[in-house]
């Protein structure tokens, strides 16, 4: 019998979503399964885990899903009016986040909470399903504890959305029958220690080995990757240095320095191929990827075109100018929605690896084979100020590229996507070091990572946070959520005022936290909330 799992949201304060709810729906909707006939043995929790998957799945879904709708920018809401790009094409969903007019009625912020807690409603519920005396538990009672740790690794993953994002949020565990209007907001430094709990507790029971883990699952070192950027959250330095060594020691990962993959006879270089269509799992010889989301194109459990269009951010609408064609030799169907800052561009050496054609595209030429446009076919177009101001056309990475030669105006970017990877795992324990003091373990442990771009070594004289900073852009643009990072090095507002023009006259330093969303205001009646400051 086929099985598609649609997913309780769970959404704190909404009375529609404040119950338990039919977890699984089959394809006729004539019959389904509540989550008491599914939490009942080892096979009902893989069908719920794999529910698990589908909805982390949709931190980026835009539109078109029968489970939650998000819109299509709210990938690049956490990335533009900071200090690494702007907005390209005049999307105004964007002028809130980039002009910073930010208030708590707008979507974007709601949807962040709303997927944030609807994660958290289905990870409580496998946590708390699997103390149940009765489950058949295919292989021992211990099980449970594999599956608990799969719950607490979300909530975690969960909780960092909400915790940068609002400060204080509601710590919740269960998904209550009844409708609550009287929900309490905990103070951040309480829910960053039970997050710290959840992940200690995932480490123990999530697998060790990621080669026997399936693609998608979070291993025992994602759960750790993850508890070192908590440590430092937490201000527990040496413990995010131990963490970070303990995963940078292992046998399991390395930065990887030579080419490999399914494009191994194409044009590239080693650290392009880790973004490639097919390259990011560790079967495809990908040593670096710690954590990926699976999002192929038509795969079963992968994405389909609304799941993720982070490839129109990044990529420009070239084909908006006469002589062009959507190719997917220039990322696809894009939208030029942010650009990076020149400062970025800048700061890469001439020999960084990361600065390759392969990985930045600088040029464009003519594609277009129509008669009309042969005087200028494989000429050179060269940028003007029009392009760059309208997202037709301007200097970006090529991470995200992204394109179907049967469908070149297809919206997804059905590839998998890289959450965690060894060069942040340095970078970290990067960080770490700055915050103890230890600036030359800094320097050392950076100059790894910027030995394997193939790039000149910093100095200790150089090596600060700003320098990190720079070092993180560098490396994971575009992967990192940088609104997270700034936040949490609490360098958002400072940065984003020395470097981009646009949001840095208007950025004040309260927009360091989004404002609480006013629904949730709202719902909560028998507790009234006041907002973040500054709204």
């Amino acid at each position: 019998m086929s099985w598609k799992i649609y997913i309780l949201i769970g959404l704190l304060f909404v009375p529609m979503l404040s119950g338990c709810g039919n977890d699984l729906l089959e394809e006729d909707p004539q019959s389904f399964l509540t989550t008491e006939d599914v939490y009942t043995s080892t096979e009902g929790f893989e069908i719920a885990k794999n529910g698990l998957y589908a909805y982390a799945r949709l931190e980026f879904q835009t539109w078109n899903d029968r489970v939650i709708l998000q819109g299509p920018c709210n990938y690049e809401t956490l990335q533009v009016g900071l200090d690494i790009c702007i907005r390209g094409y005049k999307d105004a969903t964007l002028s809130f986040f980039e002009n910073y007019t930010l208030n708590p009625a707008i979507t974007y912020i709601f949807n962040r909470w709303n997927w944030a807690y609807g994660l958290i409603a289905n990870a409580n519920q496998m946590i708390n399903y699997a103390n149940k005396p009765d489950v058949n538990w295919k292989k021992s009672a211990n099980e449970k504890y594999y599956y608990q740790a799969q719950g607490k690794f979300f909530r975690a993953y969960a909780y960092r959305y909400l915790l940068y994002l609002y400060g204080d949020v509601s710590w919740v565990t269960v998904v209550t029958k009844d409708f609550r209007t009287d929900f309490e907001r905990t103070p951040q430094k309480e829910v960053i220690q039970r997050v710290i709990e959840d992940l200690e507790f995932a480490i123990l029971y999530l697998k060790e080995n990621p080669d026997e883990a399936i693609p998608g699952e979070p291993s025992k070192w994602a759960a750790l990757h993850l508890l070192t950027e908590f440590y430092i959250c937490n201000k527990e330095y040496e413990k995010a240095e131990t963490i970070a060594l303990n995963i940078i020691n292992s046998s399991y990962f390395k930065l990887m320095d030579y080419r490999f993959g399914y494009h191994l006879n194409e044009p590239g270089d080693y650290y392009s191929d880790m973004f490639k269509e097919n390259n990011h799992n560790r079967s495809s010889g990908n040593l670096e990827s710690i954590w990926v989301i699976q999002a192929e194109y038509n795969k079963q459990g992968g994405g389909d075109s609304y799941n993720d269009w982070t490839r129109r951010a990044w990529v420009p609408a070239y084909y908006n100018i006469e002589g062009f064609v959507i190719s997917t030799g220039y990322g696809g169907m894009g939208m030029g929605q942010i650009r990076p800052l020149e400062w970025l561009l800048d700061s890469y050496s001439v020999e960084d690896v990361r600065n390759s054609q392969f990985n930045i595209r600088r040029e464009y030429f003519y594609n277009s084979p129509e008669t009309k446009y042969s005087y200028l076919y494989a000429k050179k177009h060269e940028i003007t100020p029009l392009d760059i101001n309208t997202g037709r056309c301007y200097p970006t990475i090529t991470k995200f590229d992204y394109g179907i030669d049967s469908n070149l105006t297809f919206t997804g970017n059905c590839k998998d996507k890289t959450r965690f990877r060894l060069a942040e795992t340095y970078l970290f324990l990067a960080e770490a070091y700055i915050m103890q003091g230890k600036i030359k373990e800094a320097t050392e442990t950076i100059n790894v990572v910027r030995k394997r771009a193939n790039t000149s070594l910093a100095t200790e004289s150089e090596v600060d946070l700003d320098y990190l900073l720079d070092e993180r852009a560098r490396e994971l643009i575009g992967e990192e959520i940088r609104r997270f990072t700034l936040a949490r090095t609490e360098k958002l507002v400072e940065r984003t005022r020395r470097y981009n023009p646009v949001s840095g006259p208007v950025i004040c330093d309260y927009h360091n936290l989004w404002p609480v969303p006013q629904d949730v205001i709202n719902a909560n009646s028998g507790i009234r909330w006041k907002n973040n400051t500054g709204y």
